[in-house]
């Protein structure tokens, strides 16, 4: 059975401070459910590392996340400054890196620290969008009196998208967590600006 961290600590007091053995550690202790061969190894472990915790550098060496590894990732997951939409997904990163996609996902979410997100649609418009959108909304002010702006309703609307279309539920991004953070408390607001025009 194995040892919980209580229960390490407490064998490595008793070990270091009354040299206890681990048939007298099984009587003081007969509803632990320990096992002689397993309190014999841990014993053996606090006389020559002198800790309970893992020994650095014991148990199989990391063959699929290693530093070479987590920078090929790094560099495939995230789009490039100079060219966006240019990142790939954990299956092709898989297959390009010559590793299996769950090593994948721990690389991006245990070394690289990367939150995952889902693309959303909305407006894309650039500077010259505005600035046409502006105008013609300001014509069409003109045309009618102020008392009658109040009463103006338009029937249908249409999102108009620039950019490429994409499913949101296999393209994901993955940004840092400050940067995850700030999108989400930007799109909540955007979402009780449009509940609560």
């Amino acid at each position: 059975m194995p040892f919980s961290v209580e229960d390490r600590h407490t064998i490595k007091v008793l070990r270091e401070s009354h040299q206890y053995g681990a048939t007298r550690l099984m009587k003081m202790f007969p509803n632990k459910r320990w096992t002689l061969g397993g309190l014999k190894t841990l014993i053996k472990k606090i006389d020559r590392c002198g800790t309970v915790e893992r020994c650095y550098g014991s148990g199989r060496p990391r063959s699929a996340r290693c530093d070479d590894n987590i920078d090929d990732v790094g560099d495939l997951v995230l789009s490039q400054e100079c060219a966006p939409q240019t990142h790939s997904s954990q299956r092709q990163i898989a297959r390009q890196v010559g590793i299996s996609i769950s090593s994948v996902n721990r690389i991006i979410h245990k070394d690289l620290e990367l939150k995952c997100l889902k693309k959303c649609k909305a407006h894309e418009l650039t500077a010259a969008n505005q600035i046409s959108r502006r105008t013609r909304s300001l014509q069409l002010l003109r045309r009618y009196p102020a008392s009658m702006v109040n009463f103006i309703w338009f029937s249908d609307e249409k999102v108009f998208m620039v950019a490429a279309p994409s499913n949101s539920q296999n393209d994901r991004v993955y940004l840092l967590p400050a940067s995850a953070k700030f999108l989400r408390s930007v799109s909540y607001a955007l979402g009780q600006l449009s509940r609560n025009p």
